[in-house]
């Protein structure tokens, strides 16, 4: 019986002299390429509200960007986050020719039907011992948006509750995130 053979891992380096796609969107997670189907209008929309309104909040404190590269793992990751903060320190001390090394202090993922649960764990648990403070997960078909700060568990909050931010001694109301407020 032959052995088996552990599977040779990217670096990021190796990854960014692939030959650039237009057909899809491709990410770097734990030394492999996976493949991310492209975004639709209403988390492209729902991505844009969030931005408007937590800018406000951050602005004296940070960037609040979408689609934000970073690499949580530095040789052997680099996704992006829907929705981050990065502190002003952090943003303004990366490399333009780099990426945002560890995870964003605040990491926004907005679901989309090809999420699966074990995935969005395995993300919240990478950026939440990376350097995320807050692992949000929005939910725009239950309107519903999970949270977990780092060392604390997952709360839910729906359409009437407010969520808190900590970080820019502040809250946001859920239902502003949906268009209700």
């Amino acid at each position: 019986m032959a052995a088996a053979t552990d599977p040779v891992l990217m670096t990021v380096e190796q990854y960014r002299h692939l030959p650039d796609r237009e057909d899809v969107i491709q990410e770097l997670h734990w030394g492999m390429v996976v493949t991310l189907t492209r975004p639709t209008m209403g988390h492209a929309k729902l991505q844009s509200r969030l931005v408007r309104l937590l800018r406000p909040k951050a602005e004296r404190l940070g960037v609040v960007e979408t689609e934000v590269a970073f690499r949580a793992l530095p040789e052997y990751d680099l996704r992006s986050a829907d929705v981050a903060y990065v502190s002003r320190e952090r943003w303004e001390a990366t490399d333009d020719h780099d990426n945002l090394q560890g995870s964003p202090e605040l990491v926004i993922e907005v679901l989309s039907p090809s999420n699966t649960k074990a995935e969005i764990h395995e993300k919240a648990v990478l950026c939440l011992s990376t350097g995320a403070q807050a692992f949000w997960v929005v939910d725009a078909r239950r309107k519903t948006v999970s949270v977990t700060p780092k060392g604390g568990e997952p709360v839910i909050y729906r359409i009437g509750d407010r969520i808190p931010l900590p970080m820019f001694d502040s809250y946001l109301e859920v239902a502003e995130i949906f268009g209700g407020g």
